[in-house]
């Protein structure tokens, strides 16, 4: 769906798992780095600024970058790497967990968070969907670094849309 003339298609709502073009993929167990609210706030993604909530998670990637998880979400979807223990900062891992994700050929924007925040991703990077109505935006050289494609597949050209 596109929202205004000019501007990029907003992908929010669409379903990858009806997408001939989207490819399962799994995140690599590798460690992230987290820090917990004590009060709300925005970070800046390298998609746009997302804002959070007090107590959500706030995680930094292997390449330094940041990006907010509502608390339940990231209780149900990441472990601690130890000596850490759950519930406190430290290294944590996703757990294992099959997405639908689509490398894109051209700009779109799709919606997250509890503020419905816009991001906006570029011709080449990744639109991941974790679950229903749940996206994210993985640029193409962290997609390589931090996500496995399944079944044999390989990355191919970005798919227009």
């Amino acid at each position: 769906m596109t929202r205004g003339a000019g501007r990029v298609p907003d992908l929010t709502g669409c379903e990858l798992a009806a997408d001939p073009l989207a490819r399962r993929a799994r995140k690599r167990p590798l460690p992230v780095t987290v820090e917990f609210a004590a009060s709300a706030g925005m970070v800046q993604t390298l998609e746009g600024p997302v804002r959070y909530r007090a107590g959500d998670a706030l995680l930094t990637g292997i390449a330094g970058e940041c990006w907010p998880i509502g608390r339940a979400k990231f209780d149900a979807a990441y472990e601690p790497v130890p000596p850490t223990v759950a519930g406190t900062a430290g290294a944590y891992r996703r757990r294992p967990l099959v997405v639908r994700a689509r490398r894109m050929g051209a700009p779109f924007s799709v919606r997250v968070g509890h503020a419905d925040d816009l991001l906006q991703g570029r011709a080449g990077d990744w639109l991941v969907q974790y679950g229903r109505n749940d996206y994210g935006i993985v640029a193409c050289d962290l997609f390589a670094q931090t996500y496995e494609l399944l079944d044999g597949e390989t990355p191919g050209p970005p798919a227009s849309r």
